[in-house]
């Protein structure tokens, strides 16, 4: 093997040990975002990753890097779900379980979502244009089967699941997860109702 080959295999390795590095930070940073908050302590991030601070600051140089980051990495999982049409009810409170707890434990974020931040401004309508088509494709499903009914709009159930979620930082004994639970009971047909 050349001495270029080497370095050109070297190169990739540090790559794919970079992109391993700042997969790690946002993971933790998630976790660290989900307990303490979008200002918890950049030391608390790296202690978590089990990596330098330096190496947080090197990938995300600045907190609203790192908090739009952690958010992006968020809805790329969401976005990434798969429909299963075998069970629509059950693929759909799945992702609805995410999603709440995606809502419920990113404290701060909605603060961060509307500041006046550079990076930020774009957020919330990168989430709905990603979302939105998930959650449609998984309500389709289930109206295909004929088990939800078919004059729920995706949007419409989204923003509902989003303000069944804002008490959840206020107060400590709201369940969020247990009102969202009581809004998708009202999308199933009913046994001796006709799909419209």
């Amino acid at each position: 093997m050349s001495s270029a080959d080497e370095e050109a295999g070297a190169g990739r390795r540090k790559r794919s040990d970079a992109r391993r590095n700042a997969q790690t930070v946002l993971d933790a940073a998630a976790a660290v975002f989900a307990r303490a908050g979008v200002d918890a302590p950049v030391r608390d991030i790296a202690a978590e990753a089990g990596v330098g601070m330096g190496t947080v600051y090197r990938h995300f140089p600045t907190r609203p890097d790192l908090v739009v980051a952690v958010f992006r990495h968020q809805v790329d999982g969401l976005a990434a779900e798969t429909v299963t049409s075998d069970a629509p009810e059950v693929a759909l409170r799945s992702w609805v379980a995410r999603f709440t707890d995606f809502l419920v434990t990113k404290h701060g974020l909605a603060e961060a979502l509307h500041s006046d931040q550079a990076g930020f401004e774009s957020l919330h309508a990168e989430f709905v244009d990603r979302l939105v088509p998930v959650l449609g494709d998984l309500l389709r499903a289930g109206v295909d089967a004929g088990r939800f009914r078919a004059d729920v709009r995706p949007l419409d159930l989204m923003i509902a699941i989003g303000n069944l979620c804002i008490g959840a930082g206020t107060f400590p004994d709201y369940r969020a997860r247990h009102m969202v639970d009581v809004l998708l009971a009202g999308l199933s047909v009913q046994p001796d109702r006709k799909r419209e």
